[in-house]
């Protein structure tokens, strides 16, 4: 005789909440709240990062060096989902990021390598994802309020311009740093 195991009752939990390690997790954060969320996370005992860029600031009588989060609008945690009740309690949490009200963790190499690069020396800007095929608009040099669709050749970036009436283009290569999506 074959005895069957009671089953497990899970309380409205899903089955990734019970068995989910904690993850990384974007926190949307009310407009210039982000340092308020990170230090509120951290006082709740959630590991939080905050990638900061030193940006001067000018005020009438004065210039000072102020970090400025890197990503406006977010900051980041590492929690397990069942926890997520007490991050949306933080003062300044919109939401936390998630597609089709699943929480959207992020790869520990992704958060690790931004750690890496603002623990470094090395100089760096915040840049818009752009890709291969969009439709972006130049921001700098004399090509500035061009639009046009973004291709590579090679290991460079390329802006095409299209005369879509006649069929023809044209392509120059710029600096991807220099666009934005639009």
């Amino acid at each position: 005789m074959v005895e069957l195991a009671p089953a497990e009752t899970v309380d409205s939990k899903t089955e990734n909440e019970v068995t989910q390690e904690p993850q990384w997790y974007a926190v949307w954060t009310r407009s210039r709240h982000e340092q308020r969320v990170r230090v509120e996370l951290e006082q709740k005992k959630f590991e939080a990062f905050l990638p900061t860029i030193t940006r001067w600031s000018r005020w009438k009588d004065r210039k000072k060096r102020i970090d400025w989060p890197l990503f406006p609008g977010y900051c980041f945690a590492r929690f397990d989902v069942a926890a997520r009740l007490s991050i949306l309690k933080c003062f300044g949490v919109v939401s936390i990021v998630s597609f089709d009200g699943v929480l959207a963790p992020i790869p520990e190499r992704e958060i690790d390598g931004i750690r890496q690069l603002v623990d470094s020396d090395l100089q760096y800007d915040p840049c818009p994802l752009i890709h291969e095929g969009m439709m972006v608009e130049v921001m700098h040099g004399p090509l500035s309020g061009v639009i046009g669709r973004l291709t590579r050749k090679g290991s460079h970036a390329r802006l095409v311009l299209s005369v879509d009436l006649i069929g023809q283009a044209v392509s120059v290569e710029i600096d991807a740093a220099d666009a934005r999506p639009y």
